[in-house]
């Protein structure tokens, strides 16, 4: 990236590292609702892959889609809006963290079923095939989804038709507390997707960069009605699964070793080295300040009448 790309990526994944530490608070403190599962750790995956995407893409996200969202540029009132329940929210509060929703920005949804967002994204690729609208889609989900049947169905149908979507693995070795080498039969979650004959690639998922490149590259060839790609994103969750998670799988050694690539220590380095040390401060300061303004928008939104619960939810014959 040139150097002030990488600054802007560098911008946005600390806004997704502190807005998630916000989160996590708020949700102790009983200001959110249901569950909470934070992506810290997982900050490049999502800004890398919103790095290459063009106006009219759309992305379909899982349970730990906060950060997709303002990866793809959404708005942190809005988000903590609907996770508090305000109608500020981008679903006015009634979808919370797992039905989150803004398609004005190309985000079709989070989903709290494992793997549940496979064949949306992919549905959403055959609409786009047959209209001919030129959008690429982007499918995010954990190495757990790997193994669900739909997972399967979807990608063979994918290549089957050549459909323009883009499967994005992203593999933070766990599935809730079971270890990927105890999951995935044969040890290689790269060997499912070439199976179907399409193109799939391993990425440093702690590297924005890399991953910005390796998206760039799987969406070439993709936009150009090639089919399907998929990236398997090497990364890995500093927190729990999701709040309740006391991280009784793993050890301090594994999480240390993974802390020394963090994805935001990896990217103040390289600006450092490039002669940005001194703007850092005052990007942390803006986020910092942008984060409690967001928080100060949402608290003063009302909150969503229990009475609407039923409002705009209806089915197309």
């Amino acid at each position: 990236m040139p150097e002030e790309r990488l600054l802007s990526a560098y911008r946005k994944m600390l806004l997704i590292r502190l807005m998630e530490e916000r989160i996590g608070a708020l949700f102790t403190e009983g200001a959110i609702a249901g569950t909470c599962h934070l992506c810290i750790g997982q900050e490049a995956v999502a800004v890398g892959v919103a790095e290459a995407l063009e106006l009219g893409d759309e992305v379909v996200s899982c349970h730990r889609g906060h950060g997709h969202l303002l990866a793809m540029g959404g708005e942190p009132a809005r988000l903590l809006g609907e996770l508090m329940g305000r109608q500020i929210g981008y679903c006015r509060g009634r979808g919370g963290s797992q039905h989150l929703s803004a398609p004005g920005i190309g985000l079709l949804g989070t989903n709290g079923i494992t793997g549940g967002g496979i064949p949306i994204a992919t549905g959403a690729a055959l609409s786009a095939h047959l209209l001919r609208t030129g959008a690429a889609i982007v499918c995010f989900f954990g190495d757990g989804a790997t193994n669900q049947g739909v997972f399967h169905e979807s990608l063979n149908m994918a290549a089957l038709w050549s459909l323009p979507v883009l499967y994005v693995c992203e593999n933070n070795r766990y599935a809730m507390s079971e270890p990927v080498c105890r999951t995935v039969a044969g040890g290689d979650i790269l060997a499912r997707p070439r199976a179907y004959g399409i193109s799939a690639e391993c990425v440093d998922g702690m590297d924005v960069e890399a991953v910005e490149a390796a998206a760039r590259r799987a969406l070439a060839p993709l936009r150009a009605g090639k089919g399907p790609a998929f990236i398997e994103a090497a990364t890995y969750r500093f927190c729990g699964h999701s709040k309740s998670d006391k991280l009784l799988y793993r050890t301090r050694e594994e999480e240390a070793k993974w802390r020394e690539r963090d994805p935001l220590t990896l990217t103040r380095l390289k600006l450092e080295k490039a002669g940005w040390k001194e703007t850092l401060p005052w990007i942390e300061e803006e986020v910092r300040r942008q984060i409690a303004e967001a928080e100060e928008a949402c608290r003063r939104s009302p909150l969503t009448p229990p009475e609407t619960a039923l409002q705009g939810v209806y089915a197309d014959a």
